[in-house]
């Protein structure tokens, strides 16, 4: 007698073992019964890594970062032949400049302040924001933050080191200027004796002493937007998203400084005393707003320090 099974045709009503041959999809390994039966062929999922998450990664993703350093260093660099030129070919400044930019056609040692000054609000800020920015939450995007913590270093640790590493590139960026200042007023303009502020005439090499004090005073000046653009990247996981918000941030403040009916507030901003270190070009020095500004960049440091801190040491790491 002849029956239909689901399997095949077989006679007596008896099932058979399916003759149709499977299809194999992907890497199998054997598997059979205790009694020796027959072995059938177990499908084993390949499961791939993804790409984001590979440690070989991390040197492309810091390839890029050291690139965009190298870049924010070098276009800030590129301001003082910019400035140099502009005032050679008598273009007028948008605005009232400081007391010393009308003297750098007479002394190209003026440009390095000059130089220092026409930076300070805006490409400085945007550089340390940008690498601030990314410190952290580039890291977490490339895939690599996970793997920086598995060292024994721990969270405390790493995060200082990004924070001294940001502290170093606004110093390598201010001397980047002030280096390449000194080099085009020295090609362009005459060099020598100068003038200060005061009127007093003071030696080129207590000229020169005194445009590295500035460039340290510019580099300490920076160190409140280091710290900001620290506790945003610990904040998100993209550092796009970190650096645009460091930087809008930076613009807003920098706008709400220039508002007549925000006086009150504006002293504790920290841009409000950027340009205090035109008074190193007096005779006597004038000290009063240079400590102001250094002891408003160290609140700064200390506030959103110990917010990155907290917020760095309680996240929760999955990147």
């Amino acid at each position: 007698m002849w029956a239909f099974s689901r399997t095949r045709l077989v006679r007596g009503g008896h099932r058979g073992p399916a003759a149709v041959p499977r299809r194999s999809r992907g890497p199998t390994c054997p598997s059979g019964g205790p009694d020796g039966g027959a072995r059938r062929e177990r499908r084993v999922p390949a499961i791939a890594a993804p790409a984001s998450a590979s440690p070989a990664r991390a040197p492309t993703a810091s390839g890029r970062r050291n690139g965009s350093v190298a870049a924010s260093a070098v276009n800030t660099g590129n301001s003082p032949l910019l400035g140099t030129c502009a005032m050679n070919a008598g273009a007028a400044p948008p605005s009232p400049p400081p007391a010393f930019m009308a003297q750098v056609t007479n002394n190209g040692l003026f440009l390095v302040f000059t130089a220092l000054a026409a930076t300070l609000p805006f490409f400085l800020p945007m550089a340390v924001g940008v690498v601030a920015g990314d410190a952290i939450a580039g890291e977490a995007s490339a895939g690599t933050l996970r793997y920086l913590l598995v060292a024994p270093a721990g969270r405390t640790r790493l995060l200082l080191a990004k924070y001294v590493t940001t502290v170093a590139f606004c110093l390598l960026a201010t001397l980047v200027v002030a280096v390449s200042a000194l080099a085009v007023g020295a090609l362009l303009c005459p060099l020598g004796d100068l003038t200060t502020i005061s009127g007093t005439r003071i030696t080129f090499g207590e000229g020169l002493a005194r445009a590295l004090l500035i460039a340290l005073v510019v580099a300490a000046s920076l160190l409140g937007v280091a710290a900001l653009g620290l506790f945003v990247s610990t904040l998100t996981t993209s550092g796009i998203a970190a650096m645009a918000t460091t930087v809008g941030l930076l613009t807003t403040v920098q706008i709400v400084d220039q508002i007549p009916q925000l006086h009150a507030i504006q002293p504790y901003l920290f841009p409000h005393y950027w340009l205090s270190f035109a008074d190193l070009m007096r005779e006597p020095v004038y000290w009063d707003d240079l400590q102001k500004n250094l002891g408003l960049q160290a609140l700064y440091v200390a506030v959103f320090g110990s917010a990155a801190w907290a917020r760095f040491t309680t996240k929760d790491i999955t990147t």
